[in-house]
């Protein structure tokens, strides 16, 4: 027989319950439990795919540092997460627009119902969300690629979960916030996650300046290991799985279709984007079938566990369509976004909280048994589309202020300058911030070179320029 917990009797609310008088397990299902703990892991999985995304689409010498960054990333929001991030985000107690400090330290987080749903404790809705709170700003500081420095973006990271997403994320989907009670659908983070990196990368970009030699034919940008590209592709598409379908916080059919529709949108954004490259190129490009998949995948995300499977099939066609064509508008704003995250995450967002306006249904979203909403344009709640305008809109605005002024303070204190200096950037990233590489050949061509004894130096030195430009690709 199926096991079917009891209703929380309410003790303890300051506490989350005590262990040693009560069974806390007694409130939930080992099944949901079970599935949101493998669901985060699954986003965990994510964030070493977004460096590997970003490594291979980088050059070979500042590879290393964005598989840092992404990692990097997950150390510094999970200690700002448990020091303040969820009591700012999820706390019982929040504002409108952010959340007070009970938890603070995660005071009071263990047994009792979350804020996200009562059928799983806050515990393990806290780890949950902080997941989200770590790929969020992996996605976001790509944007340093290839000239900006560490110290000053780990610094970057703290003040802005803390600022700017921890914001974002409580008027999104705190029960308190404002967005939530106007009726915006959001189901795994369209405007926290992906307007607010995209928008976040942007920001950056624009306060680092582009890349020495960018606009011209001395350097060439090509992703110098489509390999890695695929790889993380590969990570983020298994990961999207618990990043959508474990955000109905149950082992139900809701989360089921997510799952499905995910999996589709993501499929047929990858065809689009890869037949859309073809056409121009004559050339079956594997970085543009990956960059559809994860524009797919950025435009299901806030309809996935409102929408049913056949608008899935036009979230994958229009998301794809449109991020492609918005990879043009760094050209336009004259912005190095040097991995096109605003076209990808910041269109492709916004694109999905459109469409789900339009596409979101009663019916889907009580798949799980208990949620209500009134829709889209499917059950002729027009009104919906406003909402969903309205919360992009305002999200993409203070992610991209806000992360400029912040870039712009942080840029003032003395020893957190955000950009690399010139030579730096010739020499790598890498190497001048790092100190280490991701390909072992790197140091062995340095040793043939500097060999005082090596024919290959001494023919070196004849015909290249110094070292810091030996390490400069201008070959794949």
């Amino acid at each position: 027989m199926a096991e079917y917990p009891i209703p929380y009797n309410g003790t303890d609310p300051v506490t989350g319950g005590d262990s040693m008088s009560e069974d806390l397990n007694l409130w939930y299902s080992s099944g949901d439990i079970a599935w949101i703990i493998t669901s985060t892991a699954l986003v965990l999985l994510m964030i070493p795919g977004v460096g590997f995304f970003y490594s291979g689409l980088a050059r070979r010498k500042s590879a290393l540092s964005l598989i840092w960054l992404s990692i990097m990333s997950t150390g510094m929001v999970s200690f700002q997460w448990f020091f303040w991030g969820y009591s700012l985000a999820f706390s019982h107690t929040a504002g409108k627009y952010i959340g007070d400090l009970q938890n603070f330290g995660f005071k009071g987080v263990l047994g009792a119902p979350s804020v996200g749903s009562a059928k799983v404790p806050d515990l393990l809705f806290a780890v949950f969300q902080g997941m989200f709170a770590c790929i969020t700003v992996a996605l976001g500081v790509g944007a340093v690629a290839e000239r900006g420095r560490m110290l000053p973006c780990m610094v970057f990271i703290f003040i802005w979960t803390t600022i700017i997403y921890d914001p974002l994320a409580c008027w999104t989907w705190n029960s308190s916030g404002w967005v939530y009670n106007l009726g915006g659908l959001d189901f795994a983070g369209g405007t926290p996650v992906h307007i607010a990196s995209g928008c976040t990368a942007l920001a950056y970009s624009l306060m680092l300046g582009k890349r020495r030699g960018h606009g011209t034919h001395e350097l060439n940008y090509r992703p110098h290991n489509v390999t890695h590209v695929v790889i993380g592709t590969v990570f983020l598409w298994v990961g999207w799985f618990g990043f959508n379908a474990g955000s109905a916080l149950s082992a139900n059919l809701r989360a089921v279709m997510a799952a499905v529709v995910t999996n589709l949108a993501a499929s047929v954004g990858g065809v689009t984007w890869c037949l859309l490259d073809y056409r121009l190129e004559r050339k079956w490009s594997t970085v543009g079938f990956c960059s559809g998949v994860i524009s797919g995948l950025v435009a299901i995300t806030p309809g996935s566990g409102f929408v049913p499977p056949w608008a899935a099939f036009i979230f994958g066609i229009v998301g794809a369509i449109s991020c492609n064509y918005a990879t043009k508008l760094k050209y336009l704003m004259r912005i190095d976004d040097a991995l096109d995250i605003f076209a990808v995450h910041g269109v492709g967002g916004l694109v999905g909280n459109l469409l789900t306006g339009l596409f979101a249904a009663d019916y889907i979203a009580r798949l799980d048994g208990v949620s209500e909403i009134d829709g889209g344009w499917l059950n002729q709640n027009y009104i919906q589309l406003g909402y969903q305008l309205a919360d992009s809109v305002s999200g993409m605005a203070y992610s991209f202020f806000g992360s400029c002024l912040i870039l712009f303070l942080i840029n003032l204190i003395p020893g957190l300058h955000l950009r690399a200096s010139e030579e730096d950037e010739i020499m790598g990233i890498d190497d001048a911030e790092i100190g280490e590489f991701a390909y072992d050949y790197v140091e062995v061509t340095r040793d043939v070179i500097s060999s005082p004894n090596s024919d290959a130096a001494s023919s070196k030195r004849s015909i290249t320029p110094p070292l810091t430009e030996v390490t400069s690709e201008s070959k794949v």
